[in-house]
């Protein structure tokens, strides 16, 4: 498709509304407050998909927060032996130093956890006071590793979605709703 495409027709009904989606990340945020009371905490994204969510969340959270942002590529190595191996690469690391801080990473959704997991294990290397994961959308059903996934916003069915973050090829992430795809 030519770089100047209009993607509309491939949003499909509205999966969660903006003011749906603003409750329960309120709710989110509560929880989250409650429990970092007395405590800074800090935010961890990973681009591009979870910034919306990000932004909303720390917008609500009522104690201190402070933000950065990773970056990261999945890909496959050769194939050996008639397997492929995948492999995670950071593309942009923390900013800052987490040794000792309060560590909440803040994804978009979680299908197998395999990515994340790696990421989880990479950063408790650090020696973070603590580390906990918050996702607004999540597939607990696909999951392939074991993840203690402290905050939820809602289970999702196994389908492609627009919107909130959310893209097809890099568009319509800005809209204010989470629709289906249409493909």
């Amino acid at each position: 498709m030519p770089e100047d495409t209009d993607y509309s027709d491939l949003i499909g009904e509205t999966y969660l509304d903006a003011a749906t989606i603003a409750a329960k990340v309120r709710e989110m945020a509560g929880l989250i407050s409650r429990d970092y009371e007395d405590r800074r905490i800090l935010l961890l994204s990973i681009l591009k998909g979870g910034i919306f969510f990000l932004a909303d969340l720390a917008r609500e959270i009522t104690v201190p927060v402070t933000i950065d942002f990773i970056a990261i590529s999945s890909y496959r190595r050769d194939r050996r032996e008639g397997e492929e191996t995948r492999r995670v690469r950071f593309l942009k690391d923390l900013d800052q130093d987490v040794e000792d801080e309060h560590l909440l990473i803040v994804e978009d959704v979680i299908d197998t956890g395999l990515t994340l997991n790696y990421i989880v294990q990479s950063l408790k290397l650090r020696n973070p006071a603590s580390l906990e994961i918050a996702t607004l959308l999540d597939r607990p059903y696909r999951r392939l590793v074991d993840l203690p996934v402290k905050y939820q916003g809602f289970q999702i069915p196994d389908e492609f979605y627009v919107g909130y973050g959310f893209d097809y090829r890099q568009k319509l992430r800005n809209l204010p709703q989470i629709s289906r795809l249409k493909i």
